[in-house]
């Protein structure tokens, strides 16, 4: 069939392979990039997943039909794709599925110099020319392409550039020896993260550094709490200072304490934040719709400006450009540099807090103790068969209220400011999942509202 709705989401492709995604869908993929961009040369890169290797090879041939050349950056992590795109001034297509299981896999485009590539800024255009030439091609395959017309194929790496990139965001000469560990799942951190810590003066271990694509240790899936508990037994054996899980593409970093306690996506961007906000005074930090309350007052206490934005990549990096932020950060993990050509990533953000401990001689535990002011019940998905139309359904409930129910805003899904306590109730842009998450004043509060809630979306759900 050529339609490719079940594949292509907000921000990304992504799907299971063979079932979803085939080399043929991704030869018209391909096309569609070259043909969408009109770009001159197209960089390509992959995680270490087993499909990636034919799959991204079917994208350049696709791409190099239409006359394109091809850069392929070979085995990378998101972030280095995006720095490659934006320092080699080229659009780049990454295989990836990210921290989804080793069946999936997908493709994360962006235009040259990192602007993002989304569903209203090329992805839906992609996806139809690529139907329309599945569809051409159904009875007979892809065409045997021209060999004299083919674009070039070139093989680069740019880890060094990388690192040393990842390396300028802080000041080098002020680091302190420090215990690191970082748990890479097998994952693309297994490639980076030991290249940008070469010459630093840390003692840094890595854990599960081979890449495998199959995840034979535990799921490069950082957000949730059973897959970081080989990294926080390591932490605590070692006396480490601070631990790193990153996913599968290492474009995401989440940070372990030096008591193993699990630190939020959203105490991240606050700390993170303020160490952006004492480089650059008075700048834009973006925060996403789901993050704490914790992190607008930060950046307000800092003297920053924070702007609300909706979740996903792509939304964050075009507010990024239309407002200057200089920072960015997602509950999810995601952490966005204007410097980085607005572009995310883990390493970078982990190397500020790096820095930060070096600067301050504080432990992590000691410098997030200010931000620790809400109880947040973390994101719970929910199997449902229309998110969409719960979220709805919830809406219109809230509505009818009158102001009873709290005060709501679509932003992102749905938004509801009860007061002392919120909680947003949104689709997946990647999973069918109804994702819900909630923020009370402690913790006993917050279970008692995400028990509320939950019964709320049952009643309308069996009405």
């Amino acid at each position: 069939m050529a339609s490719l709705s079940n594949v292509f989401k907000a921000y990304d492709v992504r799907g299971l392979v063979p079932d979803e995604l085939n080399a043929v869908q991704f030869q018209a993929i391909g096309v569609a990039v070259a043909r969408f961009t009109g770009a001159p040369t197209i960089l390509v890169a992959r995680d270490m997943r087993e499909s990636g290797v034919a799959l991204a090879a079917a994208f350049a041939l696709g791409a190099r039909s239409e006359g394109a050349d091809v850069i392929d950056l070979g085995l990378a992590s998101t972030d280095l794709l995006y720095f490659a795109a934006g320092s080699l001034d080229a659009p780049g297509a990454m295989f990836t599925a990210s921290h989804n299981p080793a069946r999936y896999n997908g493709l994360k485009l962006c235009q040259a110099g990192a602007r993002p590539i989304g569903r209203d800024t090329g992805l839906a255009e992609i996806q139809a020319i690529a139907e329309a030439l599945l569809e051409a091609w159904s009875a007979d395959g892809p065409p045997e392409p021209d060999p004299a017309a083919l674009g070039a194929l070139d093989h680069r790496s740019v880890l060094d550039a990388y690192a040393d990139h990842v390396r300028s965001f802080v000041d080098t000469r002020v680091l302190r020896p420090l215990t690191v560990v970082a748990d890479t799942a097998n994952g693309m951190g297994g490639l980076v993260a030991p290249k940008v810590f070469e010459g630093l003066p840390f003692k840094v271990e890595i854990l599960f550094p081979e890449l495998d694509g199959n995840f034979p240790n535990h799921p490069a899936d950082p957000i949730q709490p059973e897959n970081l508990v080989d990294l926080q037994k390591r932490v605590l054996a070692s006396g480490a200072d601070v631990g790193l899980a990153f996913d599968g593409d290492a474009d995401r970093v989440f940070l372990v304490d030096e008591h193993a306690e699990p630190v939020s996506g959203s105490l991240t961007t606050a700390l993170v934040a303020t160490s952006m906000l004492d480089k650059h005074p008075g700048s834009t930090v973006l925060y996403n719709c789901i993050c704490s309350r914790v992190v607008p007052e930060v950046i307000a206490e800092k003297g920053g400006v924070g702007v609300r934005t909706k979740v996903g990549h792509s939304f964050i990096k075009q507010v990024m450009a239309d407002t200057g932020a200089v920072f960015g950060g997602e509950h999810s993990g995601h952490y966005y540099f204007r410097d980085n050509y607005r572009a995310d990533s883990g390493i970078i953000a982990a190397m500020l807090v790096l820095e930060l401990l070096s600067v301050t001689g504080k432990p992590l535990s000691e410098l997030l103790a200010p931000f620790k002011r809400y109880a947040a019940s973390g994101e719970i998905n929910t199997v449902v068969d229309d998110p969409a139309g719960v979220v709805e359904l919830m809406a219109a409930e809230v509505e009818a209220a009158g102001g009873a129910l709290g005060t709501a805003d679509r932003l992102d899904g749905l938004t509801v400011d009860r007061g002392d306590w919120w909680y947003n109730l949104r689709p997946s842009n990647t999973e069918p999942l109804l994702r819900l998450n909630v923020e009370a004043p402690d913790e006993a509060s917050c279970a008692s509202r995400v028990a509320e809630v939950q019964e709320t979306i049952a009643r309308l759900l069996d009405a």
